[in-house]
């Protein structure tokens, strides 16, 4: 069975797109502190939880809030809804931060609330506290996105049958940097028995993951 990619978000720099359509830009902004906030108000989003993550915990979390909002996700049972991430750096944002509560042995005060954090799938958890998710998850690692890597490992999940919807992508923060792609993916037959939404889905292929990534370049 074919699946289509129904939805999808994009975040490159300090610009988030909704299905090919912008809607968060502004120059002024430099850092990505300001811009995660920024946009977390703009679009009223209401999750006191948000202000405790850390930065990949934050863009994850804003991005599949953006691409979820118009989603039926719940017609799946939430263990048949899947989530698999992917990035280059891991947590090492976070994992700096930690090392610098640790490093001066004569101030060692590690927190608690930040090595929470060292793992880079702690986002995927947030996610799906979220969204009520509870199926099949991972954190992949790679040098870059790897569109082979992701239409792979997904499409595996629905051929077992594990995953009838899946929520995938890469998602990246170091520093003041953040690139954040997220699709969400379903069965063709699944689709037509929904009303038509603002994107008009395509195949969920590593061709079709590229695309959509790499339209800013267009």
């Amino acid at each position: 069975m074919r699946q289509l990619i129904t939805a999808y978000t994009l975040i490159d720099g300090f610009k988030c797109m909704v299905n090919g359509r912008l809607l968060f830009y502004q120059e002024n902004i430099l850092t990505f502190a300001d811009f995660i906030k920024a946009l977390y108000k703009q679009e009223q989003v209401n999750y006191p939880k948000f202000y405790k993550m850390d930065a990949l915990g934050k863009l994850g979390f804003i991005a599949s809030e953006l691409l979820l909002r118009n989603k039926d996700i719940k017609s799946y049972p939430p263990e048949l809804t899947g989530v698999v991430l992917s990035n280059s750096s891991s947590s090492l944002d976070t994992d700096i931060a930690h090392n610098e509560t640790i490093r001066d042995r004569e101030h060692y005060f590690p927190s608690p609330s930040v090595f929470v954090y060292t793992l880079p799938n702690i986002v995927i958890g947030e996610i799906c506290i979220r969204n009520g998710i509870k199926g099949e998850n991972a954190f992949l690692v790679s040098e870059s996105f790897n569109s082979e890597l992701i239409a792979g490992y997904v499409t595996d999940l629905f051929s077992r049958e594990l995953v009838k919807g899946c929520l995938c992508g890469w998602i990246e923060v170091l520093g003041n940097r953040c690139e954040a792609f997220l699709v969400w993916v379903e069965n063709q037959a699944d689709v037509a028995e929904t009303k038509p939404g603002p994107f008009n889905p395509v195949p969920f292929d590593a061709e079709h993951l590229k695309l959509l990534k790499n339209q800013n370049d267009r």
